[in-house]
């Protein structure tokens, strides 16, 4: 099978983030259905609507909503790369996004956040740090990530809440 060279979407983005969520890249699930987090194996949905306390829903719309009314902003540390499947351990002749830039255009941004162990190591390996602003690295809501129950991830991802605030 063909390895292609695949994007990133756009940021999905408040007009006041306050927290900065950072995933890789998006999965061929994701990228199909041009939405963040479209595989349903993958938790990330439902441990947001859990930490904000607002009914789950399954609308794309609601979803952009929940992030526009709770002081968020989500996008992935690679603008593109090469990957054949949706395993971060696929991915070849990766290109950062300008996450910089992003920071510079929204000073509101008081903490970054990682959605898994492998957004943390790109971010380090190409953009390094963003001064004065904490990072923080939660688990992986990936349904690869089966070491840890959906509870145990909800008590690390509840930190959210209090950033936004």
């Amino acid at each position: 099978m063909e390895t292609g060279r695949i994007q990133s979407f756009q940021p999905l983005l408040s007009a006041t983030p306050k927290v900065l969520i950072l995933g890789t890249m998006p999965s061929v699930k994701s990228l199909e259905q041009q939405e963040y987090y479209g595989n349903k194996q993958n938790v990330f949905w439902k441990l947001l609507f859990a930490v904000f306390e607002v009914p789950l829903s399954t609308v794309y719309a609601d979803k952009v909503k929940l992030i526009q009314n709770h002081h968020l902003a989500l996008w992935d540390v690679l603008q593109s790369c090469e990957r054949e499947g949706s395993l971060d351990s696929a991915i070849k002749a990766e290109y950062p996004n300008n996450i910089q830039q992003l920071l510079q255009d929204y000073p509101s941004i008081q903490l970054i956040v990682f959605s898994s162990q492998n957004a943390a190591k790109y971010f380090k390996k190409y953009i390094r740090t963003a001064v004065g602003i904490p990072m923080v690295t939660l688990p992986s809501p990936s349904g690869a990530n089966a070491r840890m129950t959906f509870d145990e991830k909800l008590k690390a991802w509840r930190s959210l809440k209090t950033w936004c605030e």
